[in-house]
């Protein structure tokens, strides 16, 4: 047609007030593209495999209107959708849809018992769908790629560890022996203080700067596993990287421990839940499941007052979670001591080698380091139990 003859036509449309039922199909017609785009249209075929000016796409996209694209030429794509049956007549109105959020492991359970086989994956925020889902999918769905910072257990991990991809472990603990993967993975385990120091470390051996908050982040965790760089798990390695971490997160590696253990206290502060739940391991050794908490105080003033509510709190979480030996080690760092609350099997209480104040509780002169003088000296206690 000629571009006067569709001029009119689509001017009859406009005041018929049909024009956004229109479909125009043209070929390389760029005057018919544009007046159709101007109208108002609900969509303009362009056929031939023809290339859309940026122009055109820009108008369209103002204006509202589908721009859609075939290699048939006009003729052929009108005939085409003259014989094509219409979306409504085999479309689905009540379907299954999910979200982007949903764990891979509920949606097989789910998805079983229905006859679908495409689901619609939906933003819940705006109601736009991101993609498609198939029930083939989730016979072996990529997992998630995950890394074990700070331990190397399954036990310590977060839930649904198992059904994960573990890369990599950066860690400064004992070897647990429960980790297994599916192939060679980076294993990284020193004794040092921190596993911080290692992940500083990489940054440094790549000659790569972290950018400032990560650098704090850094450092705040050095200075708390080695206790302001007191604690004998304290290593060269731990000093040099907390060095070099300093200047870049912008403060002084001392006035910043100082000030990183007198922002508060958790004992003053913090639930029986946060104390408990702030630095807990769990451990496996010999057949006996093992919790041991630690709080790292200024001091210890506010301990007494709330012994008898942390005891309480430490026995019920003993019983409820089924541990056999459950420990809260709350470290003064100045003094260099700790008071240890225990719950859990007697004859290992009994071997354990500091000084016992009453059936629960024991005082640890010299004692600030789970990992290289509570945990040691436990695993002792057991042994000699038998």
């Amino acid at each position: 047609s000629s571009i006067d003859t569709v001029r009119q036509r689509l001017l009859q449309a406009e005041r018929e007030g049909s024009i956004r039922r229109f479909l125009v199909i043209c070929g390389d017609r760029p005057s018919i593209q544009q007046l159709a785009i101007e109208s108002g249209v609900r969509a303009l075929l362009v056929t031939g495999s023809n290339p859309v000016d940026d122009t055109i796409r820009r108008m369209a996209e103002a204006n509202h209107v589908h721009l859609l694209c075939c290699a048939a030429d006009t003729a052929s794509a009108s005939t085409l959708i003259r014989c094509s049956r219409s979306v409504r007549h085999v479309m689905e109105r009540r379907f299954t849809t999910l979200s982007p959020d949903d764990p891979v492991s509920t949606l097989r359970k789910r998805l079983s018992a229905t006859d679908q086989d495409l689901f619609p994956v939906v933003d819940p925020a705006t109601g736009r769908m991101t993609g498609v889902i198939s029930k083939s999918d989730l016979i072996d769905p990529p997992r998630i790629r995950l890394a074990l910072v700070d331990h190397n257990e399954y036990a310590q991990a977060v839930n649904g560890v198992e059904e994960a991809e573990v890369t990599e472990v950066i860690d400064h603990h004992r070897l647990a022996g429960d980790l297994v993967s599916r192939e060679p993975i980076r294993f990284l385990n020193e004794p040092v203080g921190s596993t911080c120091t290692l992940v500083a470390r990489k940054f440094h051996l790549h000659h790569m700067r972290p950018d400032p908050g990560v650098a704090l982040c850094l450092c705040g965790g050095i200075v708390s596993d080695t206790l302001c760089l007191n604690s004998p798990t304290t290593t060269a390695t731990d000093r040099e990287m907390l060095a070099w971490l300093a200047p870049i997160a912008g403060v002084d590696a001392e006035a910043f421990a100082a000030e990183f253990f007198a922002v508060g206290s958790l004992i003053a502060s913090g639930t029986r839940a946060d104390i408990l739940d702030a630095d807990r391991k769990e451990f496996a050794e010999q057949g006996l499941r093992i919790s041991i908490s630690q709080v790292e105080e200024r001091d210890l003033h506010g301990f007494a007052e709330r012994r008898t509510e942390l005891e309480e709190a430490l026995r019920a979480m003993h019983e409820t979670r089924g541990y056999d030996l459950s420990l809260l080690a709350v470290t003064d760092v100045a003094l260099h001591h700790s008071m240890i609350l225990a719950a859990g099997n007697p004859a290992v209480l009994a071997k354990l080698p500091f000084e016992r104040r009453d059936p629960s509780l024991f005082h640890a002169p010299g004692v600030v380091s789970r990992k290289r003088q509570i945990f040691p000296a436990v695993c002792e206690a057991v042994q000699q139990a038998g």
